[in-house]
């Protein structure tokens, strides 16, 4: 069905948020809505009572775009709040377009625009060029039968995601229930530093000199550690660096069971660690911005190293050598003196089993990524105007 293609500063406003600068910060005031917030709804807000224009509140329902950095998009289901720069409140003008399906619209648009930005460390789009977008527009009441579906069909994903969240932690449960908490240590176990157990902690500064080809060996970068905690093995989510040039960086090249974790960035250093779990990220190499961990197995489990690492117990032991600057840093050399608890291998091998009985119930239902691949089917009928409404 052909559809007229209209372009999103037609059918919508686009506000840019406020510029706050940390002078306006405040312990009380409204909340500041930074992508942070919309990426991570745990992380903490900055508080202001500035005067600021209506244009730049933000109250549940709204719809919210992250240009820069992230793209995505984003409705707003917390306290009133006042918006920062970089995220656009959304208005759209109801008398042309509904806004559940200008939500699905706008994310299927700005899954379009990062196919474009493949290899960006800082994504951004321009202002004009995305008011300048164009979408497909049905009538009022087929826009909504659109929303309708794809909203079922999102909340399954959202259902399969919560299961996979349970189950995986059940496994940081028991891992606390079998060894106790890292930080006491109540049943006294030996005490170790990482460098005493690992083969291998290494990260190197950066690479020089070479330009991503569109084969070759996988980079690993923080933004392929998925959230729920393994280097992802979607080949099309990376770029790649020629062979020549990944053997000049041998202690780099991954090998399964070793653990990456970011060294460098604003919230993610320390916190987003990834178990190679995929043989096609085996032989890839990690970037400047990650560490590898790689186990001594005769004296500690892949497994049980990655859930102390993750566990709330290692979490704090990690961030006792993050560096307090704006730019969050932790050095290979801080890392190898975290201190970690050794049970007996015999007993960390149970505990892999445990783990592994947990992944077999993940890989034995339906995956998020097939529900993604459903999804992702869905839209693009939708948007072709091939769905049978």
């Amino acid at each position: 069905m052909n559809w007229p293609l209209v372009e999103l500063g037609s059918i919508a406003s686009f506000i840019n948020g406020f510029a706050f600068k940390p002078a306006h910060w405040e312990e009380n005031g409204k909340p500041i809505i930074r992508i942070q917030n919309l990426t991570d709804p745990s992380k903490p807000f900055n508080y202001s009572s500035m005067d600021i224009p209506e244009k730049y509140h933000v109250v549940s329902g709204d719809l919210l775009v992250s240009w820069s950095a992230t793209l995505d998009v984003f409705e707003w289901h917390r306290e009133d709040a006042l918006l920062n720069q970089h995220i656009f409140k959304v208005e759209p003008d109801y008398k042309k377009v509904n806004k559940d399906y200008l939500r699905y619209a706008l994310r299927d648009a700005i899954s379009a625009m990062l196919k474009f930005t493949r290899g960006s460390t800082m994504k951004h789009v321009n202002r004009g060029d995305f008011l300048g977008t164009k979408i497909p527009l049905p009538p009022l009441e087929t826009q909504k039968k659109i929303a309708a579906v794809l909203e079922k069909a999102d909340q399954l994903r959202k259902n399969c995601r919560q299961v996979e969240q349970e189950l995986n932690s059940l496994a940081q449960s028991v891992f606390i229930d079998m060894f106790g908490e890292p930080i006491t240590n109540p049943k006294e176990w030996d005490i170790k530093t990482l460098d005493d157990v690992c083969t291998d902690i290494y990260r190197y500064p950066t690479f020089y000199g070479f330009d991503y080809v569109d084969e070759g060996i996988p980079v690993v970068k923080i933004g392929n550690i998925t959230k729920d905690g393994y280097v992802g093995d979607d080949l099309s989510k990376y770029d790649f660096m020629p062979e020549s040039i990944s053997k000049e960086y041998p202690r780099t090249i991954l090998k399964l069971g070793d653990i990456v974790m970011a060294v460098r960035g604003d919230g993610s250093t320390g916190k987003r660690i990834g178990l190679v779990e995929s043989e096609n990220v085996v032989n890839g190499n990690i970037s400047p911005n990650l560490i590898m961990y790689r186990a001594n197995r005769h004296k500690v489990d892949p497994i049980f190293l990655y859930y102390f690492l993750t566990s709330n117990g290692g979490q704090k032991k990690i961030e006792k050598y993050i560096s307090k600057t704006a730019k969050k840093t932790i050095t290979g050399k801080d890392i190898k003196k975290i201190e970690i608890y050794c049970p007996p291998i015999e007993l960390q091998k149970r505990f892999r089993a445990v783990y592994q009985e947990t992944r077999n119930l993940l890989k034995g239902s339906t995956k998020i990524k097939d529900y993604d691949e459903l999804f992702s089917s869905l839209m693009l009928k939708a948007f072709k105007g091939d769905l049978n409404l």
